[in-house]
């Protein structure tokens, strides 16, 4: 399966919702003194919407659709005519954001139009002949498979989907697989703020992932472990989704302990990240639920930031892969002059060339955009190199 996707914030009650705004203002129109008393009412309301979810079906057939309510509301009757093209007008949005899907799909999924074979419609809501319509369009006229029952197929696939999660064997699921996929990828910070990705986007849920981290000064003990869902390759244009700190690691010189990182995603969104010393078991974890997460909008959004600010992403990382490839080459000299340099005039010209290379780093501004070029912290690193390795 090349991609999938979805919008969780839309459906058919998204639709009802829309109509029955509509019928709330001819109320208004046709009932100016009783409107606010009608409108206010729970059971009006309640007998408004299931007369809006009546029409809404007889447009998918007819051009017109009578909504009509005996005795609303204190011996108030209500009647209104719908037509299809008032229906489509008003639900316009929402039209676009189920194309939008369609198309955020096919471009996860680097396919053409012309690569698809079959399009299923699955949903009561795929029976709208403005949904079916627009589908043929981006589609190039292809014919739209209306053989399977959409209704059905929604209720069947909830069933075969929770026979799978709950394990039951039956012939009838053995041979399927349903997928559900993170809609961005997760991660966690490291050093200049780069996003060190875990799970990518798109990729099928339940997962489990484990990537080994170390530390980034000598003796450290503790560790933040921050974690992020985004596209973009520092964590500032990212989301963050919780934090926690790990204690009682091996306290040992810089990138001798082995920290080990592990995202488990499971089937409902639920998100635990576990930190293990692998020396002195130490571990702590976070549990990140679904709940309050981003939208399919703000995922849509971020997803686009990534692409629109690839090129100066691209070149911030390159000036932090620089920046830490110095600040090694300075943690290495100093190593070096302290502990394994007998030479005193070797010993005290490294020292040297370790001092300027920190007091030139210590003096930049290396946030955001700003500061040193790659080249200018290329030349620093190798006039290091060559007082270090003589080269």
């Amino acid at each position: 399966m090349p991609a999938t996707g979805g919008d969780t914030h839309l459906g058919g009650e998204d639709f009802d919702d829309l109509l029955v705004a509509f019928l709330k203002e001819q109320i208004r129109r046709q009932h100016r003194n009783q409107a606010d008393d009608i409108i206010a009412s729970k059971r009006a309301m309640r007998r408004l919407r299931r007369a809006a979810e009546r029409a809404k079906r007889t447009l998918s057939a007819a051009l017109t659709a009578s909504v009509e309510v005996d005795d609303l509301a204190e011996g108030i009757d209500f009647t209104c005519t719908v037509t299809r093209a008032k229906f489509e007008k008003l639900c316009q949005e929402p039209f676009t954001r189920c194309l939008d899907t369609v198309k955020h799909v096919m471009k996860d999924a680097k396919l053409g139009v012309e690569a698809v074979t079959d399009v299923v419609l699955v949903g009561g809501s795929t029976r709208i002949p403005k949904v079916q319509t627009m589908l043929q369009e981006y589609f190039k006229g292809r014919d739209l498979c209306k053989s399977v029952n959409p209704d059905e197929a929604v209720a069947h696939g909830a069933a075969v989907q929770a026979a799978i999660l709950t394990g039951q064997q039956d012939s009838t699921t053995s041979g399927l697989l349903l997928v559900d996929v993170t809609p961005l990828s997760l991660g966690i910070e490291t050093t200049g703020r780069v996003m060190s990705t875990l799970i990518k986007r798109n990729t099928a849920i339940p997962c489990r992932v484990t990537k080994t981290y170390t530390t980034e000064v000598d003796w450290q003990d503790s560790v933040d472990i921050c974690v992020y869902e985004g596209e973009r390759m520092c964590t500032d244009g990212n989301n963050m989704l919780g934090e926690f700190t790990i204690t009682g690691i091996q306290r040992a010189k810089r990138g001798e302990p082995k920290v080990a990182v592990t995202f488990d995603l499971d089937a409902n969104g639920m998100l635990k990240v576990t930190a293990l010393d692998e020396t002195t078991g130490a571990e702590n974890s976070v549990t990140i639920k679904n709940k309050g997460r981003l939208s399919s909008a703000e995922v849509e959004a971020m997803v686009a930031d990534a692409e629109r600010f690839k090129r100066q992403d691209d070149e911030r990382m390159r000036k932090i892969e620089a920046r830490n490839e110095l600040e090694t080459i300075i943690y290495q000299g100093n190593d070096a002059a302290n502990y394994q340099i007998q030479d005193v005039q070797r010993r005290e010209a490294v020292r040297r060339a370790v001092s300027r290379a920190q007091m030139w780093l210590d003096t930049q501004n290396t946030e955001g955009t700003s500061g040193p070029s790659v080249d200018q912290y290329d030349n620093q690193r190798r006039q290091l190199e060559k007082a270090l390795f003589g080269r």
